[in-house]
């Protein structure tokens, strides 16, 4: 009976312990952090693309990290803006009259990342481009009803590699 409950307490302090292991490596002092507002400059600008990736950057960031996601004054500032939103046929079906079989939307993002911490390391400061695409058929309805989740996968990719650039020190 005692082996019973002994297990029991350890499987409930286990459970209640709440750490991730998501390959992350913030610096101990870092307590926050400041996402701007990615700004849309792509050629080909989808209106509500701006607000939907920072809100899904820092939603990102909220549930993989510890971090405090605040404006003004934090240890570190990630910022940048969307370079590129491209639609491009990958796959065609027939050669006499090419029609698409296959279209791929990609993003690319501008992001700069700045640590104002001296972690006396690693340079953990950066300024990239990222791209993430997805390929999607027409046959399955016109792009405006799928474009909305197709963004959404997209941003999915896009944040984990920001992320992961940003926190994950491999």
């Amino acid at each position: 009976m005692k082996k019973i409950f002994l297990f029991l307490a350890v499987i409930l302090a286990l459970a209640s312990c709440g750490y991730k292991f998501n390959g992350a490596s913030i610096p101990p002092t870092m307590k926050t952090l400041n996402v701007r507002f990615f700004e849309n400059n792509a050629p080909l600008v989808v209106p509500t693309l701006a607000q939907t990736f920072t809100e899904d950057l820092k939603e990102r960031i909220r549930t993989q990290s510890r971090l405090s996601i605040i404006t003004g004054e934090a240890d570190a500032i990630m910022e940048g803006r969307i370079t590129g939103y491209d639609i491009k046929p990958v796959a065609f079906t027939d050669n006499r009259q090419p029609t698409a079989g296959a279209t791929r939307l990609t993003i690319t993002v501008q992001v700069k990342y700045t640590s104002n911490l001296d972690t006396g390391k690693v340079k953990t400061s950066f300024d990239e481009s990222f791209s993430a695409f997805k390929e999607f058929t027409l046959s399955s309805g016109a792009l405006q009803s799928q474009e909305q989740a197709l963004i959404k996968q997209i941003n999915q990719q896009l944040t984990e590699n920001i992320f992961n650039r940003a926190f994950a020190q491999w």
